[in-house]
């Protein structure tokens, strides 16, 4: 199976995603997102034609590495009670 062309790699320890895209077999860094806001902008920099659908669509074309879609921060566990 062929990977997503766009990947949001796992959730850093210090927060956000860093979101690279495959092209010519060669990854190029966007930059790290720490929202939905941020991968969409990334994708309109490139001039990816309806970046908002992409993201807000899920589509096939972005892989989510590891961790759930739109999920930026790790989710801390609640203290014992």
């Amino acid at each position: 199976m062929e990977r997503a062309p766009i990947t949001v790699h796992r959730i850093s320890p210090s927060g956000g995603r860093r979101v690279t895209i495959r092209v010519g077999g060669v990854d190029t860094v966007l930059g790290v997102a720490y929202g939905d806001r941020d991968l969409v902008e990334f994708l309109r920099r490139i001039d990816l034609p309806d970046p908002e659908e992409l993201v807000l669509g899920d589509s096939a074309a972005i892989g989510w590495q590891d961790d759930p879609p739109h999920v930026y921060e790790t989710q801390e566990a609640p203290p014992d009670a």
